[in-house]
């Protein structure tokens, strides 16, 4: 038997898109849920017919009642609105803390084993907040965030390189967002370190274009916000949970004194498998790492105070 992914807000841009990887990549069944009348349905069945080309007989439906979702391994929450141009993630925020806490009392009444993956913005916050309301323990409750920000700062590296992707690795840490903290000395290529390819100057306009790199995508499209890259960095988490792969990762979590930092979600290296988080990976920071990681984790604590967590 397959394993079941439940996405929350699944008619929307970033949950049809995670659908779509999981149904190519055949790693789970799909339960798309999402308030928008038929929208769901419609998307579910459209993901359905791909399965006899792409090979996959991943059964998918589309649903706004969550007894379908019922024993989900995996629930992804992308659930909540989207950024509009001049609004920041911190406007998200009553908004959608009341969206995620609706969604996280249904999955907690209808698979409560499974495994969460916070997608809605602002990140840190409602990764914060479904903890809290689903009292899972903290390995089960994970934001996406730090591999989509390490994927953008990767394409940025081997563009300036000229060199694959797949030589590219990067550490990314912080909050989603303004505050997050790219990490040169830690990214490399091929196992070099880009300190050793590149002049400070240019490292400095990648981490810059990095942190800003959800804003970039905003200002293009005009509406609407980036899917594609988010998408395939949740799919990356459901497979290394999946597959049990023990994958580190750059991914929102709780903290209990690693890095200094108590009782905030905030994003650092952890190992992905069977279990969720397995292993938070603490490295070595210079000072002013620290500080810049204090600081991203003040950022955090200022929106989990507003919503009194």
């Amino acid at each position: 038997m397959r394993p079941k992914v439940t996405v929350a807000g699944g008619a929307g841009n970033v949950g049809a898109t995670v659908g779509q990887y999981l149904v190519v990549q055949e790693l789970a069944d799909v339960v798309l849920i999402d308030i928008l009348e038929s929208v769901q349905h419609g998307r579910g069945l459209d993901l359905l017919q791909t399965g006899p080309i792409l090979g996959s007989d991943s059964r998918v439906i589309g649903t706004k009642d969550y007894r379908d979702s019922a024993n989900s391994d995996i629930v992804v929450v992308t659930a909540g609105i989207t950024r509009k141009p001049g609004m920041s993630r911190d406007d998200l925020l009553h908004t959608n803390a009341r969206i995620v806490g609706e969604v996280i009392e249904q999955v907690v009444a209808h698979s409560p084993n499974c495994i969460l993956i916070i997608v809605s913005n602002p990140l840190d916050a409602m990764t914060q907040l479904a903890l809290k309301r689903s009292g899972f323990a903290r390995e089960r409750v994970i934001g996406m965030a730090g591999v989509l920000d390490a994927a953008r700062f990767r394409t940025f590296i081997a563009q300036e390189l000229q060199v694959s992707v797949e030589n590219v690795h990067a550490c990314v840490l912080g909050g989603h967002g303004d505050a997050m903290i790219p990490l040169p000395r830690f990214s490399t290529v091929a196992g070099i370190p880009i300190t050793e390819l590149l002049p400070p100057d240019r490292i400095e306009a990648l981490v810059k274009r990095t942190a800003g790199g959800g804003g970039e995508i905003l200002a293009l499209l005009g509406t609407g916000s980036a899917y594609y890259a988010p998408g395939a960095s949740v799919v990356e988490m459901v497979g290394a949970i999946l597959k049990d792969k023990k994958k580190i990762l750059p991914c929102c979590v709780y903290l209990e004194g690693e890095y200094g930092i108590h009782g905030l979600c905030v994003g650092v290296p952890v190992k992905l498998g069977a279990g969720g988080i397995e292993q938070i990976i603490e490295i070595r920071l210079t000072p002013d790492e620290t500080a810049a990681l204090n600081r991203s984790a003040a950022a955090v604590k200022e929106l989990v105070d507003i919503l009194k967590l």
